[in-house]
């Protein structure tokens, strides 16, 4: 299982977030660049960033140039969610060297238009599918959508998408563990690859969740116990390849 190291950034800086809840922001003031070659140093294969700037307000998010500068200098590849919303950014993005741009909220709300970027882009795209009490959230994990994760799962898997990278909203950034139920259920539904995400907060976590895990949850994502300190990237990623 491979473990992917996170940096979110909000106003070029460091930051993590509990339960996606903005007022609940912690910032670490450490340059992106700086923890990307420390991730790199530690033996990350590819590096997680979120855009929160770009998630919460959705357009001109100031972060952007730091995503350039990682992905130009990290040395691995580097995935991108938040505030992605348009097919021309995607290409831009692409273009610049971005490994894997991760949709949320154009994914919730057109599954066509999500079809035809599947089609052109193809596994240079994932869809992140957040939930709070099983429910999709969009807009920044502000909006509460219709749709089921488990429901949405199933519908971007048929419209071609071949990874999700799935979050409990409750778990997020709470050191509570991985909802391997939940996690497991939306691989069931799709038969595509998963990456788990939110709630490692130490080694046992990551070992139950490799224990437990449906054989298409095949990498993890981990932040916030990376910063602070709970365990190394070293140790996470010797405790994840161990059966």
């Amino acid at each position: 299982m491979l473990v992917i190291p996170a940096i979110d950034l909000r106003g070029g800086r460091c930051v993590r977030l509990a339960q996606g809840r903005s007022s609940e922001m912690r910032v670490y003031d450490w340059e992106p660049l700086d923890v990307a070659k420390r991730f790199v140093d530690s033996g990350a294969e590819l590096i997680h960033v979120v855009d929160l700037d770009g998630a919460f307000a959705g357009h001109g998010s100031p972060n952007r140039s730091i995503v350039s500068e990682l992905v130009r200098k990290a040395g691995i590849p580097i995935q991108l969610g938040g505030g992605i919303r348009s097919v021309d950014d995607i290409q831009e993005l692409i273009e610049q060297g971005v490994s894997r741009v991760i949709l949320g909220t154009l994914a919730t709300e057109s599954l066509d238009a999500l079809k035809i970027i599947v089609e052109r882009f193809d596994e240079a795209v994932a869809v992140a599918i957040d939930a709070r009490d099983g429910r999709v959230m969009s807009r920044g994990w502000k909006s509460m959508t219709e749709s089921s994760a488990i429901e949405l799962s199933a519908k971007v898997a048929r419209v071609g998408v071949k990874r999700i990278i799935y979050t409990d909203i409750a778990r997020d950034g709470m050191f509570s563990g991985v909802n391997i139920e939940q996690t497991n259920a939306v691989a069931r539904s799709t038969a595509i690859s998963i990456t788990a995400s939110g709630g490692i907060g130490s080694l046992d976590d990551l070992r139950t969740l490799n224990e437990k895990r449906n054989r298409l949850v095949d990498s993890v994502i981990v932040g916030k116990a990376l910063y602070e300190g709970r365990f190394s990237l070293k140790d996470a990623i010797q405790t994840a390849t161990r059966l």
